[in-house]
């Protein structure tokens, strides 16, 4: 049998921005939904993290959620079995009071775990692994010791895979108590990573910048030759434009309807054509823009801003040659979870082309 697995949802993110969540709409409407039903898919996975903020969901967020997935997947039949993440646990040390166990106790087809539980899925035993916290450490090891599942599936943060593009997890559990299983799929980092036994399958879409260019979607798998197939996500939100006196007349603004736009700026020798070039992009209806200004780049120079090296990989590269008293990777462990939780508190703003603002970064940004 096969079975949709999808996690790191995050519902109601960006306190429930309607322009985030138009783009999600088109995920479900015109990919993960026909894919279902086309291919009569009866179960589907969450790994993990469906609503996006642990201590509270806004009432416009939980209806969209409801309208434009729950209410859709109970009319379609399909059994929907829900890893309990770290964001939808209340508290950070206790996996007891979750959102998606308390609001979606209407939905009979939806099944909640927040322990260690070993499940048939057709004729296959997975064993679900929701979040570990401070309260259930040793009865998950313990869970996971004793199993007799040949698959497990959890939201884990595991050493030695990708949290994001350009940070490798180096403060999270050692994946050798893992090995006893044929495959192991997770949620909780969005960025797609795997060493041949574990799998980081990575969020539906784009949500950062880190996310640009960064293969997202959900995944398929076969029950029955634990064989699976990643269905990719089309639709993008983040682009890169990089202008290297790009004659603005010519320039097709058409897919950057909509979305955030960054401008790296490789070679500006006429100042007015530049500035027509980005009146242009404001005029056709870009969400948000960024401009990045180098100039000291060689016209045949190779020249990319890679996303990887952002607010995060700069502080990592500070501490690295700074010198402190205390173990390195605990401060860039606190760092790492103060920035997250920093951008969780983002919200997508559109400028007005008559009050625009524009970044000025170094070309590391």
């Amino acid at each position: 049998m096969k079975v949709a697995i999808i996690t790191d949802q995050h519902f109601g993110a960006r306190k429930g921005s309607k322009f985030l969540h138009d783009y999600f709409k088109k995920f479900y409407d015109d990919v993960f939904f026909p894919y279902l039903e086309e291919n009569n898919i009866k179960t589907v996975i969450d790994m993990g993290d469906t609503f996006d903020n642990r201590r509270s969901i806004d009432l416009w967020s939980l209806e969209w959620a409801k309208e434009n997935y729950y209410d859709r997947l109970e009319k379609l039949g399909v059994t929907v079995h829900t890893i309990v993440g770290n964001h939808t646990a209340y508290y950070k040390d206790t996996n007891s009071i979750n959102s998606v166990d308390l609001l979606l106790k209407q939905y009979k087809n939806v099944h909640v775990y927040s322990e260690c539980t070993e499940v048939m899925i057709d004729r296959l035993q997975v064993l679900f692994i929701p979040w570990i916290n401070a309260e259930n450490t040793e009865s998950s090891i313990e869970s996971i010791k004793v199993s007799t599942s040949s698959c497990a599936m959890g939201h884990l943060e595991l050493n030695g895979f990708r949290a994001h593009r350009g940070h490798v997890m180096e403060d999270g559990m050692e994946c050798s108590l893992f090995e006893k299983f044929e495959r192991t799929f997770s949620g909780h980092y969005h960025t797609r990573s795997d060493n041949g036994r574990i799998f980081y399958l990575g969020n539906p879409y784009e949500m950062f910048w880190n996310d640009v260019n960064d293969p997202r979607g959900f995944t398929i798998f076969d029950t029955d030759t634990l064989d699976f197939e990643q269905i990719d996500n089309p639709f993008r939100l983040f682009y890169n434009i990089y202008y290297d006196d790009t004659p603005y007349q010519v320039f097709d603004t058409t897919e950057y309807v909509g979305k955030i736009v960054k401008v790296i700026v490789r070679k500006k020798t006429e100042p007015k054509k530049f500035e027509k070039f980005i009146d242009k992009l404001y005029s056709c209806g870009i969400q948000d823009l960024k401009i990045v200004e180098n100039f000291t780049v060689q016209e045949n120079e190779e020249f990319e801003v890679e996303e990887s090296e952002n607010t995060i990989s700069i502080l990592n590269r500070y501490i690295d040659e700074a010198e402190f008293d205390c173990d390195s990777t605990i401060i860039k462990g606190i760092l790492q979870k103060v920035y997250s939780q920093a951008c969780d508190c983002l919200l997508y703003t559109s400028p007005s082309p008559r009050d625009r603002t524009r970044s000025r970064m170094p070309s590391s940004a």
